[in-house]
């Protein structure tokens, strides 16, 4: 019997409308008062994943940021954080201040930019949540920041993050969580880290636990849980590692899920 599920909210949980399917929400509704534990695992900033768990109804701890701040959704109550260290922000900022990149900083759950360009402006349209703008933008450098990220073209950030890997790869988490958003957190600021300790925290073994996602930083989560599922829509090389490939987040895909491995139900 899996106890816990964890969901990636964007291309997972909700559909290309941006909302969670009635019969996703059934689904999980159901899984609840079955007593399994449904939580969600996001690069989202928590205010942004709050803001998804409310039409849930889900009142447990939540994986934000990738995985670098899992905070309960009703109580603010921090069980994990991993901020970045600050010699590698130092040289994240300088790299995009030299070559122009568009770089974002998320300190104490409030989303920084240098200024509100496009690119900053259609990133707190698609998460719900407004940004600030800090002209000295460089002194966010030296805060404890959860989460770093470089907007750009997918093929351009590829170089990007293959370069960094290279230079500081070491010292920071480096995945995109869409094709145009590389990330930076902690190394422990992973969701599979993050997955893990809440697990512990509800006292389940991980192989008690699903983990559902599309993307590469759903990789590490994939790996540690005891049921690993990619979408139907999810990266081809996600699949490749994924225990099961279940429909696509247009397709119910989640409620496959839970019909089939919580109840046990065939088609």
């Amino acid at each position: 019997m899996y106890k816990m599920i964890a969901i990636d909210i964007d291309d997972t949980l909700l559909n290309d409308e941006k909302v969670v399917s009635p019969g996703t929400q059934a689904a999980l509704a159901e899984a609840v008062q079955h007593g399994v534990t449904v939580t969600i695992a996001t690069g989202r900033m928590y205010a942004s994943a709050k803001q998804v768990a409310a039409q849930l109804n889900l009142n447990v701890p939540l994986i934000t940021y990738q995985g670098s701040l899992v905070k309960n959704s009703i109580d603010g109550k921090v069980l994990y954080e991993r901020a970045i260290p600050r010699d590698a922000a130092v040289f994240l900022f300088q790299y995009a201040k030299e070559r122009g990149l568009h770089l974002q900083a998320y300190y104490d759950d409030v989303l920084y930019v240098k200024e509100a360009n496009q690119k900053a402006i259609d990133y707190a349209e698609l998460s719900k949540i407004p940004f600030e703008v800090y002209p000295n933008f460089d002194e966010l450098a030296e805060k404890p920041n959860t989460k770093l990220l470089i907007i750009d073209d997918p093929d351009k950030l590829d170089e990007i993050a293959a370069e960094l890997k290279q230079l500081i790869g070491h010292e920071m988490h480096i995945t995109k969580s869409k094709p145009h958003f590389l990330e930076f957190v902690h190394k422990e600021g992973t969701k599979g880290h993050a997955l893990t300790a809440l697990a512990e925290h509800f006292g389940y073994e991980i192989s008690e636990v699903i983990a559902i996602g599309d993307s590469d930083n759903d990789r590490e989560m994939l790996e540690v849980a005891g049921l690993g599922v990619a979408m139907g829509n999810a990266k081809p090389a996600l699949k490749e590692l994924a225990n099961y490939v279940t429909r696509s987040n247009n397709e119910d895909g989640i409620k496959h899920v839970v019909d089939k491995f919580v109840f046990g139900r065939s088609e």
